[in-house]
């Protein structure tokens, strides 16, 4: 799958990267991880602290795939609204995924801190905004709802607004507990992390084949080695798609920018991360080296040479939404990227389990917390596999009801 084109940046953040041999014989093991970005990683991170013998398989260097264009943006509420998942899925359900994204925000932070790697996790507040007059109805509806649950929510008018930033909208919920981090250093460290409590980890070694049976199942390489496992997780990004298509995901493209560095940001309180209510929207926030991150302008496609094509138009476009903004702080693009982006239907992540697949689970963490949630699903998929009680595999299986039983 061509995952993306530009001139990307976070290669440039992390020069002194551990590398990792291909498979040049024949293994075994419990737990084979196939894919070594950020979803892979997080699944071997919490499967190395059991007692099972995991490997780890990555067709590219690791940390190359998707991760290269995440940015990373570590926020607890999703694309989708809580009051519209409380719709979809009823309030039980909806809660409990949201206070699993708050504690996966708070599971990052501790292996941030646990790592040898200086991941740049910075804890941050959210600014979401109206980007219309029409939208302060749906952000009503959005404050009522968290409100509810005892989110740590704070209502804006516009008023307000302008107290703290240069720019006026109409409305705006203001949230805590969120962040953001370097994903290719939060990839690498984790994986530095499962590597020095066993795990085994191979460059460079596509699978091209496998032979699933009822109580093994064994993967081939493209160069014509075999890895036995008990279980086989398919944590591979959008690539996961290629392996088992699921009718409830999809993909389009969307576009980042990375400026140049800036040296004063007085105006932009706090370095909030922000987004809006548009659709498609744009979403901005800041970095370690002092450069703005400003993404989104997501496209209807899922064609690589129709996505690329569009991509020195939405580079222009970012910039320019985000001078609407902060008419203060001039930047350029140094660093743009063009990329497909996953998401499902009805907005929340899957792990996908199925009977033509048998001892074989798919990591579908898609959307835009991805990070959040690859870390929702990596917690859940250890306890399912070393047989340990865990209730909310069933919130995100691929069998899901789409609407709340009543």
């Amino acid at each position: 799958m061509d995952l993306q084109t530009g001139k990307l940046y976070w290669p440039t953040t992390f020069l002194d990267v551990p590398s990792y041999p291909p498979l040049e014989n024949d293994i075994q093991c419990d737990v084979l991880i196939v894919g070594a970005g950020g979803s892979g990683a997080l699944c071997a991170y919490y499967l190395s602290e059991t007692n099972l013998d995991v490997v780890v398989v990555d067709k590219r260097k690791a940390g190359y795939g998707s991760t290269m264009t995440n940015t990373a943006l570590i926020q607890c509420l999703g694309d989708k609204m809580f009051f519209e998942l409380v719709n979809s899925f009823g309030e039980t359900y909806a809660a409990r995924h949201l206070t699993l994204c708050q504690q996966a925000v708070d599971e990052l932070e501790r292996a941030a801190n646990c790592l040898h790697i200086d991941v740049e996790f910075q804890r941050r507040d959210s600014l979401y905004y109206a980007s219309v007059a029409e939208d302060v109805q749906k952000l009503e509806k959005e404050y009522t709802a968290l409100k509810k649950q005892g989110y740590p929510v704070v209502w804006l008018n516009e008023q307000q607004i302008r107290s703290h930033y240069p720019f006026a909208k109409h409305a705006a919920l203001y949230t805590t507990g969120d962040g953001e981090l370097n994903p290719y250093k939060l990839t690498i460290g984790l994986l530095e992390y499962a590597k020095q409590r066993g795990v085994r980890i191979f460059e460079e070694t596509e699978i091209n084949g496998k032979k699933l049976e009822q109580h093994m199942a064994t993967c081939y390489t493209k160069n014509g080695h075999s890895i036995q496992a008990r279980k086989v997780i398919f944590a591979a990004g959008y690539e996961t798609l290629e392996v088992k298509q699921e009718k409830k995901a999809l993909l389009v493209s969307s576009y980042a920018v990375i400026t140049n560095r800036v040296e004063d940001f007085s105006s932009w309180y706090k370095r909030t991360l922000i987004w809006e209510t548009a659709r498609p929207y744009v979403y901005m926030r800041t970095t370690a080296d002092d450069r703005i991150i400003i993404g989104g302008l997501d496209e209807n496609t899922a064609y690589a040479d129709d996505r690329d094509a569009k991509l020195m138009h939405k580079k222009e476009r970012l910039i320019e939404e985000f001078h609407r903004l902060f008419l203060d702080i001039r930047v350029v693009p140094e660093f743009y990227l063009a990329a497909f982006y996953g998401g499902t239907h009805d907005g929340l992540p899957m792990i996908g389990v199925y009977d033509s697949f048998p001892n074989c689970y798919f990591v579908y963490a898609y959307g835009d917390n991805g990070t959040v949630y690859s870390t929702v699903l990596a917690q859940i998929l250890r306890d399912v596999i070393t047989e340990k009680q865990n209730d909310d595999f069933y919130l995100y299986m691929q069998t899901r009801p789409k609407l709340p039983q009543t």
